[in-house]
């Protein structure tokens, strides 16, 4: 028997549930893995309340780091005492032990720990994409990203840093200003207290940007379209405040031919080989020293729920995880 938190109806942290479950061997193209640290997500959360449909009773959790014990038939990029990492689907990642598909396990490089890998995957893996597939980022160029100081968004000001481009980032307090300006954002924003569409006008010299990534949704969609600069680029791909509302394609046409998309990791990371891709440059990004992945939370499985709840409050920075 092995710990994994479960939850059997939708609702507040109060639903997540400890409990001893049993891990059965692998089957055809499964891994056994035992899980030396797990990464919090948003998207749990959403699965969690329900915003994101899921078969109950169910796990929870997306991303994991830990050593292989045991592979089914067909399995040959991983063998028993790998060191992986992992981040997408299926659910179940919130467990000291778990039975899952290989395919979405990648080895992970002996000088980056287990701690960083499960804190890395899904956040560095989301701004590997966004910056190297969504809208290639190039030096020089000038973007507005949404919660800078946020795990995505602190990954994203030393990439950004990296490439050589100017990243202006919001953030809800000063302190979170600080630490975004730490880790590589060339101008910061607290939406508190400044108007973000002017000082993005501002910063410009009035030509606003011609990209926004936006994870936050419902509350900076509109301001995220009016920070555009004429056939700029809306990328949604969160929604932490809640889902975006309808809303009519001439506000793209009234902006100036705008363009929107909802990227999503497991479109990009569809295939074995762009997986390693992926990953590949992550690591060098992280090995490098160019990317640091802040920890800046960490909780016993056993306490999942007290993870959510720093998390949906907005009193975490950087990232999130749990020890098995």
């Amino acid at each position: 028997m092995a710990k994994a938190i479960r939850f059997a109806r939708t609702g507040g942290p109060e639903v997540l549930e400890l409990q001893d479950v049993q891990v059965g061997e692998p089957g055809p193209f499964e891994a056994r893995v035992r899980n030396h640290a797990i990464g919090v997500n948003f998207i749990d959360v959403y699965f969690r309340t329900g915003l994101y449909p899921l078969d109950l009773p169910n796990g929870l959790g997306q991303e994991g780091a830990g050593v292989v014990e045991a592979v089914g038939s067909g399995v040959t990029h991983v063998k028993p005492g790998d060191r992986v990492a992992y981040a997408a689907r299926p659910n179940g990642a919130y467990a000291e032990l778990r039975t899952m598909p290989a395919d979405i396990l990648v080895k992970l490089p002996d000088d980056i720990s287990f701690e960083t890998g499960a804190a890395m995957m899904l956040q560095g893996l989301t701004v590997q994409y966004l910056f190297r597939q969504t809208y290639p980022l190039k030096a020089g160029d000038t973007i507005l990203f949404h919660a800078a100081a946020g795990g995505v968004g602190l990954i994203a000001c030393q990439w950004a840093r990296a490439i050589g481009a100017n990243l202006i980032g919001t953030v809800g307090s000063n302190e979170k200003a600080e630490l975004a300006r730490a880790h590589g954002a060339a101008h910061v924003i607290n939406y508190n207290t400044e108007d973000v569409v002017q000082r993005v006008i501002e910063i410009t010299g009035g030509a606003k940007v011609p990209v926004v990534f936006d994870s936050v949704g419902k509350d900076t969609f509109t301001r995220s379209l009016d920070c555009l600069a004429p056939l700029g680029l809306m990328v949604s791909f969160g929604n932490s405040s809640g889902a975006v509302p309808p809303f009519s394609l001439s506000e793209l046409v009234s902006r100036g031919s705008l363009f929107i998309t909802r990227p999503t990791l497991q479109t990009h990371a569809s295939t074995r080989e762009k997986l390693e891709a992926m990953a590949a440059d992550l690591f060098q990004m992280v090995s490098s020293g160019q990317v640091k992945i802040e920890i800046n939370q960490r909780f016993p499985l056993a306490d999942a729920a007290q993870a959510h709840i720093a998390l949906e409050a907005r009193r975490t920075t950087g990232k999130t995880i749990l020890l098995p």
